[in-house]
């Protein structure tokens, strides 16, 4: 059985003594109402003829609506989540307007056992945040991705 996997980018920006880092706002009902937890590395799963680079540009570009930064590309590693799904991002400096967005959509019955299928938007919004901010925000299985971009800006 071949695991599912997934690739990302994680903007980051240097703002006078700091960082910033770039993070979206998970769509559609089963998020709307949640903050905390709720944020996310823009990402998304791809198939075996792709490279995880590759797809985690061309997710971005999914998410966002938005051609991905140029580079250079920065490994942050792996992850492996509780789901079996193998996560992979990279670091990106970068600077983007959230305004700019125009994100990607999925379907999804809504309400439950109702029929109706409707259109969401993949990511909702997209912001800027402190590590500290982002810390408070990110889905906890995507945290150490920013504890190594962190580790990596510090060396």
């Amino acid at each position: 059985m071949t695991r599912k996997r997934s690739a990302g980018l994680l903007l980051f920006r240097r703002t006078g003594p700091g960082i910033e880092v770039l993070l979206g706002h998970l769509g559609g009902p089963l998020w709307s109402s949640r903050d905390a937890g709720g944020w996310g590395i823009p990402k998304g799963e791809y198939e075996p003829d792709e490279t995880p680079r590759d797809a985690a540009r061309r997710e971005f570009t999914e998410e966002l609506g938005l051609p991905p930064p140029e580079g250079p590309y920065l490994p942050l590693g792996d992850v492996r989540l509780s789901s079996g799904k193998l996560v992979t991002v990279w670091a990106v400096e970068a600077d983007l307007d959230p305004a700019l967005m125009v994100p990607g959509t999925f379907s999804m019955e809504w309400p439950p056992r109702s029929g109706n299928v409707q259109e969401f938007p993949e990511l909702d919004r997209v912001a800027w945040f402190t590590p500290e901010e982002a810390a408070e925000k990110l889905m906890i299985s995507q945290m150490p991705f920013m504890e190594r971009l962190l580790t990596l800006l510090e060396s």
